[in-house]
């Protein structure tokens, strides 16, 4: 469809930053009509662009596609919005305002808001994806976690982890590899490649999101991992993974012979990381030729976004605990 350009002058393309709780929820992405059961984000965040009134059909592109249950912390997308009867484009504060005001009985909220050229792509531009996977020690039952990580952590009546030994095995996962083993199979499966860069594997010691005021002490660890992109449930899988060979049922040799053997189906059954623990923490851009102008990105609510001169990046930092993000979300539901 040819665009008379006279017509589209309010035309404006935004690229939002948002973050959910992911339990409600049909994963990221929009839901088929006949599934309409549970409704995924994207689904929640167009009813609430709609709700604005735009002139133009509501379309939102999502970066980063997360399976139901899981949650985020920074997720993105872009879409186009023009205003009717000649009005001026939304400016980013407002947007935002509007937006999460439609999204308030959900458990949806929108960070903040960017104004971006036209041909800006919120999936096709991200340079890396960063997710963290969420364990707490010593619980047989989710019920018996506090309030404020119940659905939020993977919980394992496991007291210690052999953490050393996992360190071993997240090093053989970073760098460039087939992870045909760590996929889950998908309708997709036939189309990507099953080559990735993991530029980051870590495991570190991690706390409860009521830490402070809590009877007891719980121990949490929590994974992440960086890539520009990822497979189908591959997160879940090599966490799941990394998780065996810390409780001695998995070695480090046994995990290097699973994932050179290139065959999503040698991957143990039942060994994938459930959806709960899992957050995406994070997306990153590169802004080549500086069209997305630093100073556009100076009055980010609740993150502060450094540029980086020599490489030209863009990122998005949380500089609060997302403790108290989660926190929030789950008392404001």
């Amino acid at each position: 469809m040819i665009r008379c350009a006279d017509n589209m002058h309010n035309l404006a393309r935004y690229l939002i930053f948002f973050q959910y709780i992911g339990t409600r929820y049909r994963g990221a992405t929009k839901v088929p009509s006949h599934q309409h059961d549970r409704k995924g984000v994207q689904d929640h965040l167009e009813d609430a662009i709609r709700r604005l009134r735009p002139n133009n059909p509501v379309s939102l592109s999502v970066s980063s596609r997360t399976d139901s249950g899981v949650h985020a912390l920074s997720n993105s997308a872009h879409f186009d919005l023009q205003r009717m009867k000649d009005k001026p484009p939304f400016t980013e504060d407002v947007l935002v305002e509007a937006l999460n005001y439609h999204l308030r009985t959900e458990q949806i909220r929108v960070t903040h808001a960017h104004r971006v050229p036209d041909n800006f792509h919120a999936r096709h531009r991200a340079q890396s994806r960063t997710y963290i996977y969420r364990i707490a020690l010593g619980f047989s039952k989710q019920s018996l976690l506090p309030l404020t990580d119940c659905e939020l952590c993977w919980n394992l009546s496991n007291m210690e982890l052999d953490v050393e030994a996992m360190h071993k095995a997240a090093a053989m996962l970073v760098g460039t590899h087939d992870f045909s083993s760590f996929r889950a199979i998908s309708t997709d499966t036939p189309f990507k490649s099953p080559v990735k860069t993991l530029d980051v594997v870590d495991i570190q010691p991690g706390s409860s999101f009521a830490s402070a005021h809590f009877h007891r002490e719980i121990p949490f660890w929590e994974l992440k991992f960086q890539s520009r992109s990822f497979l189908y449930k591959q997160v879940r899988r090599m966490t799941g993974a990394l998780v065996a060979v810390g409780q001695r049922r998995l070695s480090v040799p046994q995990l290097r012979d699973i994932m050179e053997a290139r065959d999503s189906l040698i991957y143990p059954k039942c060994l994938a990381a459930p959806a709960n623990g899992l957050f995406l923490a994070r997306v990153d851009y590169r802004e080549e030729g500086k069209q997305v102008r630093q100073n556009r990105f100076s009055k980010a609510p609740t993150s502060q976004l450094s540029f980086n001169t020599e490489k030209n990046i863009v990122c998005i930092r949380r500089q609060e605990m997302y403790s108290r993000i989660m926190l929030l979300g789950t008392l404001q539901a």
